[in-house]
Formats: structure tokens, sequence, C-alpha cells
């Protein structure tokens, strides 16, 4: 009797010794640590390294997990800014490979789009440099980045400087140190892009900029891309992407997202009315994935990995490579995001936001490995 018990004594010690399932949510920070933490994003890096950037009151966060997600350290302050932009997709934007990360954010306050670089694997950060070439443009705090294959980090976000929401973007040449003069993307010929739907960017493997974003014409809020074969400095003409169109007098909040498959294709995830669909870039293309809203991709070994919610504060779904039916991830769900490394895609991770302010929770989970 007395071995059964030490037995049954080492099996329960060794079930809580273990680190939990790659397969099962882990909470990454909660407000009993950090006061409503917020809008996470993240960045894969080859070796198993993930960030985590995040938003909290006005100050912008990262932590970095070594094993792939499976934990993740306590978050560091990067630093803050006045009224800092966080909900309904605004706040942190961070990329990273194995010799820079870059995280930017905006203030309200001031307007301003503002970046930190680490070249120390997120050790220590340099001082704040703003993106925007004119102060204030950047005042209604949505933007999206990306890192290329070499490095080179764009980034755009939703412009004023010509009273009307137009897309701009800036380039970094020397992963995240420094930014060159913001040049146009888009201008709308209704006079403005959807003025509340982020934008999103992705960087190809020959370093073609891919900008997405949801536009305004003639009352429909369609989705639209256009790209740049010369590093951000010009952009060829934007196209619609897929069939139909969504006239909507509104703002649905909702921008999506892009990568590049195996192939090369920009593979596009986005939202029309009640509905998720996905399109390769090619012209009358596109997928029905199902109902919901705030989709994000991201290209893995196997394929191209799905996130979406039935509707915001609800059921989080993954659709995986090959397969037609949705899973159930968690459940009370805000905000998600999906993030593969570039050079070693066999790891893909989530994470998404729980809770209303200021009890709010980050939480990541393991989605292949």
């Amino acid at each position: 009797m007395r071995f059964l018990s030490i037995l049954f004594i080492v099996a329960l010690w060794q079930t809580f010794a273990q680190p939990s399932s790659a397969s099962e949510p882990i909470t990454v920070v909660s407000s009993d640590s950090i006061k409503s933490p917020r809008q996470p994003q993240l960045a894969v890096v080859e070796g198993k390294t993930v960030f985590l950037a995040f938003g909290a009151g006005e100050s912008v966060y990262i932590c970095k997990s070594s094993d792939g997600g499976k934990k993740f350290a306590m978050p560091t302050e990067i630093g803050s800014l006045q009224n800092l932009a966080l909900g309904m997709r605004r706040g942190p934007r961070v990329v990273a490979n194995t010799k820079s990360v870059v995280v930017t954010a905006i203030g309200h306050t001031s307007g301003n789009l503002t970046a930190w670089q680490s070249d120390d694997d997120g050790m220590t950060w340099s001082n704040r440099v703003v993106v925007n070439d004119i102060p204030e443009v950047a005042r209604e705090g949505l933007h999206g980045m990306a890192m290329g294959p070499k490095g080179d980090v764009f980034c755009a976000w939703l412009d004023l400087r010509h009273g009307k929401t137009q897309i701009y973007g800036s380039t970094s040449p020397d992963g995240g140190r420094t930014w060159g003069q913001n040049r146009q993307v888009y201008e709308s010929p209704s006079g403005t892009v959807c003025e509340c739907c982020h934008p999103s960017v992705v960087i190809d493997d020959t370093g073609v900029v891919h900008v997405m974003w949801r536009n305004v014409v003639e009352g429909n809020r369609d989705m639209y891309i256009a790209r740049s074969s010369d590093g951000g400095e010009s952009f060829r003409s934007a196209r619609k992407l897929g069939v139909g169109t969504w006239n909507l007098n509104a703002c649905p909040m909702d921008g999506g997202d892009l990568g590049i498959s195996s192939r090369g294709d920009v593979m596009t995830v986005w939202r029309r009315k009640n509905q998720i669909f996905a399109s390769i870039e090619k012209p009358l293309h596109e997928r029905l994935l199902g109902h919901g809203q705030q989709p994000d991709i991201a290209v893995g070994a196997d394929g191209e990995f799905i996130v979406w919610l039935s509707r915001r504060g609800g059921d989080l779904k993954l659709l995986k490579p090959g397969s037609t039916s949705p899973t159930t991830l968690a459940e009370n769900a805000t905000d998600p995001v999906i993030a593969a490394a570039r050079s070693s895609p066999q790891n893909v991770i989530a994470a998404w936001e729980t809770g209303s302010t200021p009890n709010t929770t980050i939480h990541a989970i393991i989605v292949a490995e």
C-alpha cells in the first residue's frame, strides 16, 4: 500500500510539473498582473522564439517565449504614449527576425506612429522614433506592419494629412532603426478609404510589398490590394478583391489580413457583411469560409491557418489546412491573431483577448508545431 501511495504521489507531481499541453490555451497576461492588457499581436521567429506585443493603459509591452509558445516570460514595458490607441484592431504591432525586433504603436493625442527597435532579442530597446513625417496624421490609430526576408520593414497606416483618409506608408531598410520618406499607397476616387478599418501588410520572398485595406467607392466598402516592386517607393494600381460587393453607409471596423503561400501566391482573408471569405490575389476569386468577423491568417508548413470570430466576444474559430469546417478554440474571444515564422513555418501560434476592461486577459495557443 505504501509503495502504491508513493507511485500515486510521483504520478501526481509529474502531472503538475509538466508544462501545459500545446493543444490547450495558456494565459499570457491577465489584469491580476497588468491592468487591462489588450490587443495582442504576434511575431514568430525561427528557433521557436515568439514575441507577443500588447497595450495596457498608455503603455506598450512585449513578452517573449523561447519554447514556441508553451510559456511566456513576464511582460516588459517598452514605452508609453499619451492616449494609446487600443481597441477594434488598434494597438501595437510587432515584427521580428533573428537580428531585430520592431514594435510600433500610435498615440491619439500626438497623432503619431511611433517605433521602437531592439537588436538584442528584446532585452533593451531604442529610443522611440516617429514614422510619419508630418505630425498628427496617424491619429486614427490604425496601421499594419511587415518584415521582409532581408529584414526590411514596411509600415502602412490610415493617414489624414489631406483632410480625408488615405493609405500612406514608410520603409525602414535597416530593421526598424530608421524610417524613410512617407509615400502615398492609395487615394480613393471617393476621397476617402474606410475610415476605421486597419490596413494589412505582407512582404513576399522577392521583396515585393503588398498592402490591403477596405475602400469606399460609390458607397461600397470592399477590400482592395496594391503592391510595390521597389520597396514601397511606389505602388501599382489597386485591385478589388472578391466577386461580390458590400454597400454600407458605416464602417465595419474589420480590415482582414494577408499572407504569402509556399507557392508565392498572396493569400487574403476578409469579411463581407457577416461572412468570411478567403481569396488568392486573382480577379474574380473568393472562397466562403463561414459566418463571422475579424479574420486573420498565417501560412504554416502545411498551408493556410485562418482564425475568426463568430461575433465580437463570441467563439474563436480555427480553420486548418485541408479542412472544410472550422473548430472552436475558445469562447468569449475578441481581436484574434495568428502567426508563423517565415523561415520555419512549422510553429503556428494564435492569441486573443477575453473579458472587458479593466478585467481583460490575453491568451495564446499553439495550433501547429
